[in-house]
């Protein structure tokens, strides 16, 4: 046991952390100020915004902690700050793309199976796996907890479950996205799919799924500059072009941005204006600029690659 406690790092005091840092070549500046941002922000989640600033970046393995020449505390701070920006900025139009999807799926598929309100959970509609799961993941106990299908159930006291309208509305854009994938008939999906522009319901399925990942990153406070998608994009009409767009950020809100053009010109228009403006702010400081280039893969004008990839030019792709 001992042993084991010995192999265990200890924890450092602020002003530890801040000679640390020192020592392996990091410019301070004001220690003070350094002080302040320690205490508020804290030194592991810093970590992850002064790894790019490290001569091994981005070697986990072989990780030295020695900083490039010329690194600087301020500009790691300043990479946090972006990604909270950013952050904020994706919730905010994700969301548009969530409700959105959640409608769709919940009036196309109560259109075509007008017989049965509850069809989310009918063999004949979804796939038996998810009819297995649904109480277990969706009509949980805390799920029936939420006011509006307590209210149901007290006021429909035979129902299993309240109708789709109401239960699709609450479920999660996850469960929603199962939903989708646990669909059995084929052309109900395309349906869904082209509502967002998308002809291959593969290509949607991809697509979907990177906007839940890319919201669930940006709700939990993860990182989001050096953001990798957990399946490799599927080639398709988000208008992705180089290879490394594949596997990047970049790529990812050009997905985002393609939904997002399906749902409202008018929200993208808006999504490329914050998005540029974020970039310019950012952009002004050279270390910044170059990690969001080789980490992130972001143009230096948004509203170039936006205009043909959401299909300004007149031309959509689908």
């Amino acid at each position: 046991m001992n042993y084991i406690y010995r192999m265990i790092k200890r924890a450092l005091s602020i002003d530890d952390q801040l000679e640390l840092m020192k020592r392996r070549g990091l410019v301070i500046g004001d220690d003070n100020i350094a002080k302040d941002v320690l205490s508020v922000i804290g030194y592991y989640r810093l970590g992850f915004y002064l790894f790019p600033f490290e001569k091994s970046y981005p070697d986990l393995n072989r990780r030295t902690h020695v900083y490039k020449p010329g690194s600087n505390f301020i500009e790691a701070v300043k990479l946090y700050y972006f990604d909270l920006e950013l952050r904020t900025m994706l919730l905010k139009y994700i969301s548009s793309v969530e409700v959105y999807f959640r409608a769709v799926v919940t009036y196309e598929g109560s259109m075509m199976y007008r017989f049965d309100p509850v069809w989310f959970v009918n063999p004949l509609c979804v796939t038996k796996g998810f009819i297995s799961d649904f109480d277990r993941i969706v009509y949980n106990g805390a799920f029936r907890k939420n006011p509006t299908i307590k209210r149901h159930h007290k006021k429909y006291k035979h129902d299993v479950y309240a109708p789709a309208w109401k239960t699709i509305e609450l479920m999660t854009l996850g469960g929603n996205v199962i939903l989708y994938n646990s669909l059995l008939d084929m052309s109900l999906k395309q349906k869904i799919a082209e509502k967002f522009g998308v002809r291959y319901i593969e290509i949607f399925e991809n697509y979907i799924e990177l906007v839940r990942i890319l919201r669930n990153t940006c709700a939990h406070g993860s990182v989001l500059f050096d953001f990798k998608p957990f399946k490799r994009i599927k080639k398709g009409p988000a208008g992705l072009d180089n290879p490394s767009e594949y596997m990047n950020l970049y790529g990812c809100i050009k997905v985002v941005r393609y939904l997002l053009f399906h749902v409202s010109e008018v929200r993208d228009y808006e999504m490329a204006v914050e998005l540029q403006s974020i970039l310019d702010k950012y952009n002004t400081y050279p270390q910044i600029a170059d990690i969001l280039r080789r980490c992130s893969g972001f143009p230096a004008d948004i509203f170039k690659e936006g205009r043909r990839v959401s299909g300004w030019s007149g031309k959509r792709k689908t």
